[in-house]
C-alpha cells in the first residue's frame, strides 16, 4: 500500500511523491541520479537522512525539480520569528523585481547617511541570523537606495545598494528560496557594474555563485566563481579584494566537490588556506575570511562530500568562537552535527552540537531542512537508544515527529 502523505511531509516523502507522479520505479529514478537503488529507497522511507546537499541535488536533478522543491520551506508555528521571516519573503521578492537601475525610482532620493545606518543595522541582524528583522528592513532599504542611486551621491548609493542586495540574497537563500536569492544576486551585480568597482564585481559574483549552488547548479557556480577569481586577481590589493578572492576560492572548492571533482576541490581549498594564512582572521565586507572560516567551509565540503569522519576531524581543529558572527558559527555547529550523526556512537555529540546551533541562531536552525532531517534521524534512532529529553525538546521546538 502506498504510504499516505502527512500534512507536513518529510524530504523522503516529497521524493517518493514526485517519483510516483512520474510513474518511475525506484531503480530507474536512482539510475538517473547516479545513486544505488537501496540508498534511494532508504531515503524515501526515512531510514537514511536526506541531509546531504550534494545527494539532494542529484535526486532533484533526476526528478527534474529544484532541491528546494524537495526540502520545502516549512517552519515550526511556535517560532514566531521564523514564521515572520517567511511571511516577509514576498515583500523582499517584489522589491527586487521592481529594482531596475535602468528605470527611475518611485520615490524621492533620501539622505544616504541615514540609509547607511539602516544598512549597518540590517547586516548586524543578518549576521546574528535574525532573518525576520533583516527581511523587514530589506524592501524599504532596497527601494530607498534605488532612489538614492539617481541622486547626487550616486557612487556611494550604488555601493550601499550592492551590499543591500547581497544581504537580501543571503537571507532568501537561508530561508530556502534559492531562485529569489539568485534574483538578489543579479541586482547585486547590477549595482556593482554600475559602480565600476572590480572588488564589488567579485563580491556580486560570490553572491551569484552561492545562489547557483543553492539551486543545485554546481557546475554553474564553479564557472561563475572561477571566472571571478581570474578577474579579481589583478585587483586583489584593493580594499576588500583579498577577502573576496579567498571567499571565491572557498566557493570554488565547494562547487567543485559538488560537481564530483574532488582533486580540483582540494586544490581550491588549499589555495584559500594559503591565502588565509597570510591574511589571518578578517571581518572585511562581512565575509570573515580567514583560517577559521576555511575550516568551517571544509567541514561542509567533507560532510556533503561523503566523508563525515574527515569533517569531524576538521571540526576538532577549528575554533568557531574566533569569528564574532553567528551566521558563520551556526554553520560550524550544524554541519558538524550532520557529520557526527553519520558516525557510529556519536549521536549524543551530534545532539549537543545541534542544541548549540539552535541557541546561537534559532531562526536558522528552525528554517533549515537539513537540520530538520538530521534531527529526525536522531529521533528515529533514539527510539532504540535513549536519546534523552534534550533531543525530544529540540524535536518539539522544530515540530519533528
Amino acid at each position: 500500500m502506498t504510504p499516505r502523505p502527512t500534512a507536513d511531509p518529510t524530504i523522503g516523502e516529497r521524493i517518493r511523491a514526485r517519483r510516483q507522479l512520474r510513474g518511475w520505479s525506484i531503480r530507474y529514478a536512482a539510475s538517473r541520479a547516479g545513486l544505488s537503488h537501496p540508498s534511494w529507497s532508504r531515503i524515501e522511507r526515512g531510514l537514511q537522512a536526506a541531509d546531504n546537499r550534494f545527494v539532494l541535488a542529484e535526486i532533484a536533478g533526476a526528478l527534474d525539480c529544484a532541491p528546494a522543491d524537495l526540502a520545502g520551506t516549512g517552519v515550526p508555528a511556535a517560532d514566531r520569528a521564523a514564521v515572520a521571516a517567511q511571511a516577509a519573503v514576498q515583500a523582499v521578492r517584489r522589491a527586487l523585481v521592481d529594482l531596475d537601475l535602468g528605470e527611475p525610482a518611485d520615490r524621492p532620493a533620501p539622505a544616504v547617511d541615514g540609509l547607511a545606518r539602516t544598512l549597518a543595522l540590517a547586516d548586524t541582524l543578518r549576521q546574528a541570523c535574525d532573518y525576520a528583522g533583516t527581511a523587514r528592513l530589506a524592501p524599504g532599504l532596497l527601494r530607498d537606495l534605488h532612489a538614492a542611486a539617481g541622486g547626487p551621491d550616486r557612487g556611494r548609493a550604488l555601493r550601499l545598494l550592492c551590499d543591500a542586495a547581497f544581504i537580501a540574497s543571503s537571507v532568501l537563500r537561508n530561508l530556502g528560496h534559492p531562485a529569489e536569492a539568485w534574483l538578489g544576486a543579479e541586482r547585486c551585480r547590477d549595482a556593482a557594474d554600475a559602480a565600476g568597482d572590480p572588488v564589488l564585481r567579485g563580491y556580486a559574483a560570490y553572491a551569484r555563485a552561492t545562489a547557483a549552488t543553492a539551486c543545485g547548479s554546481y557546475d554553474r557556480g564553479l564557472a561563475l566563481a572561477g571566472r571571478a577569481v581570474d578577474e579579481l586577481r589583478p585587483h586583489a590589493g584593493q580594499p576588500g579584494g583579498t577577502a573576496v578572492l579567498g571567499s571565491l576560492q572557498l566557493l570554488c572548492a565547494y562547487a567543485a566537490r559538488g560537481s564530483r571533482r574532488p582533486d580540483d576541490s582540494r586544490a581550491w581549498a588549499d589555495d584559500a588556506a594559503a591565502l588565509a594564512r597570510r591574511t589571518g582572521e578578517t571581518t572585511t565586507m562581512g565575509l570573515y575570511f580567514g583560517p577559521i572560516n576555511v575550516g568551517i567551509w571544509r567541514i561542509g565540503i567533507e560532510v556533503d562530500g561523503g566523508d563525515p569522519g574527515r569533517a569531524a576531524q576538521v571540526a576538532r581543529a577549528t575554533e568557531p568562537s574566533a569569528i564574532p558572527a553567528g551566521f558563520r558559527q551556526v554553520y560550524y555547529y550544524a554541519d558538524t552535527a550532520r557529520a557526527l550523526a553519520r558516525l557510529r556512537g556519536r549521536d549524543r555529540e551530534a545532539i549537543r552540537f545541534l542544541l548549540v546551533a539552535e541557541r546561537l541562531a534559532p531562526q536558522h536552525v528552525h528554517t533549515s531542512a537539513l537540520a530538520r532531517e538530521t534531527t529526525r534521524a536522531l529521533l528515529d534512532r533514539s527510539r532504540r537508544q535513549a536519546g534523552g529529553t534534550e533531543l525530544r525538546g529540540l524535536c518539539e521546538r522544530m515540530q519533528v515527529a
